[in-house]
């Protein structure tokens, strides 16, 4: 039995509105999923997150692993007890954030911890049939990490829904690479898959991902790999592209193999939060979404507003906003909209580095793409998901409806 039901569908496109039941509660979707990467959403609490409007939230294995691990984090009756959230959690597989290393791209999220302790790095030392061997940046130890070994992991962190191991593949590799590397993701699916049949904690979901590069055979047999796999839902992954238009067609590439009988597994795109993206991915039938940039943005004095021209952002730290009266977002519900504080007294907790602005730009940030995404589903329920995308992209904000 499924774990996704399809609400309505969009007449002019591939979007859909649905529930995603989890053991921890239902998502409603299409939803974006905020990082709370080391066991919490940096700088909030979880009933401010949930007041957000957020239903679910997203671990990462890697860092957990790492630290504090996962025997202790299973003790607190895993991650959900542990950080205070009692809704839906996702785990990432932890392959993304091995894999960074070794093609020297490192994630986002993780820079500020790269240097570990005593300035030492993560570095990755092979990749093997078995699983990958690396450095950890926590203490410099030799580490391993299997398909097994990861399963294991977020069995242990006790996750509502738990992403295979795979291997991202960076855009900047040949097709021989990317092609070989994807039939070894496929076989490490099994792998998970296999393990989490046997040993899996009861009600954890479990989705495949997809890999292929930017290549459209390798992309398409990814999709169909996966879908036809025993997971409960397909997420998306790996290079998507060089630039929006590419990555468009790529998802597309995945999406379109998704139809039919496997039209009820849910979509996941990871690492996409772009609000331009956000409602693409939505057109194309993506379900749910996951990146660091709004939480990011938020801690370095970056605000999003509906300005489609300079990519919905404003930075506080410039000079034009010391003075400003202006608020932050009419009609938005945050708290530092909400309690009409004006920009220049954020622009002055961003450029003193004061904590209390990281908080309400991350919370305001957050509570805009809850708005997106609320806006979205309802334009899919009501039948005008046209119009709604349309005013988005224009740089309205909250349709009248």
């Amino acid at each position: 039995m499924t774990a996704f039901t399809i609400e309505a569908r969009d007449g002019a496109c591939d979007a859909r509105a649905g529930v995603l039941a989890t053991a921890h509660g239902d998502v409603r979707t299409p939803a974006f999923v905020p990082l709370a990467t080391k066991a919490t959403v940096k700088g909030l609490l979880p009933a401010e997150v949930a007041a957000l409007g957020y239903e679910m939230v997203l671990g990462n294995t890697f860092h957990l692993l790492l630290n504090p691990g996962p025997e202790l984090i299973e003790r607190f009756g895993g991650i959900g007890g542990f950080m205070g959230w009692d809704g839906p959690i996702v785990t990432d597989s932890g392959g993304f954030q091995v894999f960074s290393m070794g093609h020297g791209t490192v994630a986002e999220e993780i820079k500020s911890s790269q240097a570990g302790a005593g300035g030492r790095a993560g570095a990755i030392l092979a990749i093997e049939e078995d699983g990958v061997r690396f450095r950890s940046y926590v203490d410099g130890r030799e580490r391993f990490l299997s398909p097994e070994g990861s399963m294991a992991t977020q069995a242990a962190l006790g996750s509502d829904l738990a992403l295979v191991f795979d291997e991202c593949t960076p855009f900047n590799v040949d097709r021989d690479y990317t092609q070989r590397s994807t039939e070894r993701t496929h076989r490490w699916l099994e792998r998970c898959l296999g393990w989490h049949a046997e040993h899996g904690p009861e009600g954890q979901l479990v989705y495949g991902i997809v890999q292929g590069g930017v290549y459209e055979d390798l992309r398409r047999e990814s999709t169909s790999t996966v879908a036809a796999s025993a997971c409960d839902g397909v997420a998306i992954g790996g290079s998507l592209g060089a630039e929006k238009a590419q990555m468009y067609e790529v998802v597309g590439y995945a999406t379109r193999e998704l139809g039919g009988e496997y039209e009820r597994k849910p979509r996941h795109l990871l690492g996409i939060g772009e609000v331009d993206d956000l409602i693409r991915g939505v057109e194309l039938g993506i379900d749910t979404f996951d990146c660091a940039m709004p939480t990011r943005l938020g801690r370095h004095g970056t605000a999003l507003v509906p300005d489609p021209e300079n990519r919905w952002r404003v930075d506080l730290k410039k000079a034009r906003w010391r003075e400003s009266e202006e608020s932050l977002l009419e009609g938005c519900e945050c708290p530092a909209c909400a309690d009409g504080l004006s920009r220049a007294y954020l622009s002055y907790l961003a450029r003193a580095g004061e904590l209390t602005g990281a908080r309400l730009l991350t919370m305001h940030n957050l509570a805009f793409l809850a708005t997106l995404m609320k806006d979205l589903r309802a334009g899919i329920l009501d039948g005008d998901l046209e119009n709604v995308a349309r005013e988005w992209r224009a740089g309205g904000f909250r349709s009248e409806r």
